[in-house]
């Protein structure tokens, strides 16, 4: 749900958009920081945001990071 949202930031088509892993922040809702593999060797972090069930709004994307490898620590931004 949140692939549009950073083609449109980012002004490009991604070939892949898949999950690797992921670390979660309980808020008022919760914050999901995932590593996501773009291409064969691109990764991004980003942030997402999903409110809480009563508030039935989609998950959201709060922020990312770029030029991230396989490697790199998920960490909350």
């Amino acid at each position: 749900q949140v692939k549009p949202q950073f083609e449109s930031r980012e002004n490009r088509m991604c070939s892949d958009f898949t999950a690797i892993r992921y670390k979660t922040q309980v808020v008022a809702g919760i914050n999901y920081f995932i590593k996501v593999q773009i291409s064969n060797e691109a990764y991004i972090h980003i942030k997402v945001f999903e409110s809480l069930p009563q508030e039935n709004q989609p998950p959201s994307l709060v922020g990312y990071q770029t030029g991230k490898t396989r490697d790199d620590p998920i960490n909350y931004f």
